[in-house]
């Protein structure tokens, strides 16, 4: 405990980010795979890798294009809107650490909120040995928590500049060691100067997330489409819906606070 602690709140809330951040980053230096997944390898249809990629492709491209009206549909955005001018003006005015605090604290009850569903809708879909249509549900889920997590913190997420940052969080938070820290480094890019690289083409940022995704659930969507059994299968949907929700929340938080040392919101 610090006697004489002169940090301002929002360093304060800075140093705290950077810990959690850290921890974030720690626990995806290495993959450890699970036994089930060493059971299930040698069952796995060689084209089903394949298969899985195009589906959360084709989620991905669907959904940007045509489907997050049929997602704002199941949260009100005006309402979530209003929420953070009143959070931001408190935050103006008090300039204290709990009205900084009150951004990922609305983030993180939404996360709960989007986890239960996400579960019971994985192990539902389990039970009845639905695997690959599942995937444009929990594709929709992610995008539908993350949507809201923007807009606690006053994104939006309709550019391609926003639709860029969401794809590479997704495909962070499934990622392990290098991977990982390389796609990390470019959200903070992104995040410190808000343009996207010269290079950059969303059909293939589309399939990088999309191949992401699908490796790390082919073990699982698999199980999933085995009737009764598959709910263990289903369940996984909400480990990774958590994953990707800390995720999210830690690189928005570090957005949101770096725009306000910055004086920028």
């Amino acid at each position: 405990m610090r006697l004489f602690d002169k940090r301002t709140p929002l360093q304060k809330e800075w140093d705290k980010l950077e810990v959690q951040e850290q921890r974030f980053l720690r626990k995806r230096l290495e993959k450890k795979e699970s036994i089930l997944n060493q059971k299930l390898e040698e069952k796995i249809p060689p084209k089903l890798q394949g298969t899985l990629d195009a589906a959360f492709a084709k989620a991905f491209a669907l959904i940007f294009e045509k489907g997050t009206g049929v997602i704002e549909k199941t949260y009100q955005r005006e309402k979530l809107e209003q929420d953070y001018q009143v959070r931001q003006y408190t935050a103006d005015v008090k300039q204290d650490s709990k009205s900084l605090r009150a951004f990922s604290k609305k983030a993180r009850d939404t996360g709960t909120k989007n986890l239960l569903l996400s579960g019971a809708s994985g192990i539902g879909m389990g039970v009845l040995g639905i695997g690959l249509p599942d995937i444009p549900v929990f594709t929709g889920m992610i995008l539908k928590n993350i949507y809201e997590t923007a807009l606690h913190y006053g994104y939006s997420y309709e550019s391609r500049e926003e639709k860029y940052f969401i794809l590479l969080l997704i495909q962070g938070a499934v990622s392990y060691g290098e991977t990982f820290c390389e796609i990390d480094g470019k959200l903070n890019e992104f995040i410190s100067c808000g343009t996207l690289p010269e290079e950059y083409q969303e059909k293939k940022q589309i399939g990088e997330t999309a191949g992401a995704l699908s490796k790390e659930l082919l073990y699982m969507k698999f199980l999933q489409g085995i009737p009764v059994v598959g709910a263990v299968g289903g369940a996984y949907d909400a480990i990774y819906m958590k994953r990707i929700t800390e995720y999210a929340g830690l690189k928005y938080r570090h957005r949101y606070l770096d725009a306000q040392k910055s004086g920028m919101k």
